[in-house]
């Protein structure tokens, strides 16, 4: 590729994740809130701790919270990182290793594209395409596994498409590791591992104890990154795996994320509701998960092309293998855990694939160019110069619609990113007025975001009605409920639409689409 085409693609992924950093004064999810606030308690030197509950899943004691029960740690560590060694937390030192890691992937992007095809000017295409990576854009600056999956994964298939050895075996291995401690379905990366080595084993027929050796040291390069988190949490949980991810398979509605008490979510609650309502959720996640596949990986423009670019390379084991993988994870998503891959899930781990899927759009591009040409009686050199530039711009202008949109909204000044988080200032100046203490506790939708903007620590809201709210609030301690609206489940509409209905709370006011209630002594 070249240094400077790699460095001025790298300033350009630098450029844009700071552009859009630039309104994001706050993580903006629930998922990034948690790795911002876990990644600040271990900065802090408070550990794997967590100062709120997000779901039951594990049956919590109390706060604060072992954390990283449902996700993994490397977000987490990463948002640390730079803060533990500035000696104080701040937002900015936070995500500054993910606006870093934005930076990267282009001209990885590029030199997996140059692998593959041997084509500086495709590359170069394939690089610019990561650049204006479209709906993944809004969240490479924020605190979260996008740049993190992009990176690895682009690093995997790098390495799938090199010549084939025992410390490329041993760097497959790291990397599924570091793709594993990003997120739970990393689990399937060392098994893409094996395949990988299986299939080159087959390609260029070393011998059997070879092939042996190259499995054996991929194992132990996964197990170097792993072996101490599963150590942590066999020390912690009692299980080499989170608990709370493993028990969301059994899960009938995405509420149940939120379920209380924890054994609600069970085999048997799962088989009671039917083989027809499983096979409708995963009828749904099916559509669901298709419209990311068209939408967020493909810009609609885009699928046609990787497609096509995928058949011209069809022969290919690194193709074969990426073939193979997708259809493993979209499997896992749409089948096993329908409820989180269609909210998200599938969306997150699809960014693995990007790399490789931007690598091959323009090959998809040029095979067609090439073919019209030939119809048309076109000069195909001019021609396919043309359409990639076109095919650049199309990304441009949709990265900027949907950064518009999803980021900065219509008044810059108080961008769209940052609407729930100014909510919890407003709910928080509320509480305070009301004779909040600094140890009282909140029940809301969202409380990793809420402790990330007011230092309050509190309980997510359960999938239930009033008197689970009760049964909470007393084993947890809590002081305050807040309802927003948006967030709230079936059985607390009542509560919502009519506040001052009901004895057992009282209610205290509404805060921007938000009513506030205290729980009686």
């Amino acid at each position: 590729m070249g240094w400077r085409r790699s460095a001025l693609l790298a300033f350009l992924g630098l450029f844009l994740a700071w552009g859009v950093a630039v309104f994001q004064h706050s993580p903006g999810y629930m998922d990034a809130d948690y790795y911002a606030v876990t990644g600040m308690q271990l900065a802090q030197g408070r550990g794997f701790s967590e100062p709120f509950l997000w779901n039951y899943l594990d049956d919590p004691d109390g706060i604060p919270h072992p954390s990283h029960s449902y996700w993994m740690p490397l977000a987490s560590l990463l948002a640390a990182a730079i803060p533990s060694l500035a000696g104080h937390w701040t937002w900015f030192a936070a995500r500054l290793p993910f606006i870093l890691t934005a930076a990267l992937i282009p001209p990885l992007t590029a030199a997996l594209a140059y692998s593959i095809t041997k084509r500086r000017d495709l590359a170069l295409v394939s690089g610019f395409l990561a650049v204006f990576s479209g709906y993944y854009l809004s969240y490479l600056p924020t605190t979260d596994t996008f740049g993190i999956y992009m990176l690895f994964g682009g690093l995997f298939f790098l390495l799938v498409a090199s010549r084939f050895s025992i410390i490329n075996s041993l760097l497959l291995g790291v990397i599924s590791g570091l793709i594993h401690l990003s997120r739970a379905d990393g689990l399937l990366w060392p098994l893409v591992a094996f395949l990988a080595i299986f299939i080159h084993q087959r390609n260029i027929r070393k011998p059997f104890l070879f092939f042996v050796y190259c499995l054996l040291v991929s194992f132990l390069g996964y197990l170097l990154i792993m072996a101490p988190w599963f150590a942590r949490n066999l020390s912690v949980f009692g299980t080499i795996l989170a608990p709370g991810s493993s028990n969301a398979f059994w899960m009938t509605s995405y509420n149940q994320l939120f379920s209380y008490p924890a054994g609600q979510v069970s085999f048997e609650a799962w088989k009671q509701a039917g083989l027809v309502a499983a096979l409708e959720v995963r009828i749904w996640a099916l559509g669901l998960n298709l419209g990311t596949t068209l939408g967020v990986q493909g810009l609609v423009f885009l699928l046609p092309l990787m497609l096509l670019g995928l058949w011209v390379l069809r022969k290919e084991s690194v193709t074969k293998i990426a073939i193979l993988f997708w259809l493993m994870l979209f499997g896992l998503m749409t089948v096993i855990f329908p409820f989180a891959g269609a909210r998200g899930g599938y969306f997150h781990s699809g960014a693995a694939f990007q790399p490789f899927l931007w690598s091959v759009a323009p090959l998809g591009l040029e095979s067609a160019v090439a073919w019209v040409a030939r119809k048309r009686g076109w000069y195909q050199v001019q021609a396919g110069r043309v359409f990639m530039a076109t095919l650049v711009l199309f990304a441009v202008m949709i990265t900027v619609i949907v950064v518009q949109g999803r980021v900065v909204g219509s008044n810059p000044g108080n961008p769209t990113w940052d609407q729930e988080f100014q909510a919890s200032l407003l709910i928080e100046e509320f509480l305070a007025t009301n004779g909040a203490a600094d140890h009282d506790k909140v029940m809301i939708a969202n409380p990793p975001g809420y402790f990330f903007a007011a230092g309050r620590s509190g309980v997510v809201t359960p999938h239930g009605d009033l008197q689970t709210v009760l049964e909470v609030a007393e084993r947890y301690g809590i002081s305050y409920l807040v309802l927003e609206k948006g967030h709230i489940v079936e059985g607390l509409q009542p509560l919502f639409d009519q506040p001052e209905s009901f004895p057992e709370i009282r209610y205290l006011g509404e805060v921007d689409d938000a009513r506030i209630f205290v729980f009686q002594p």
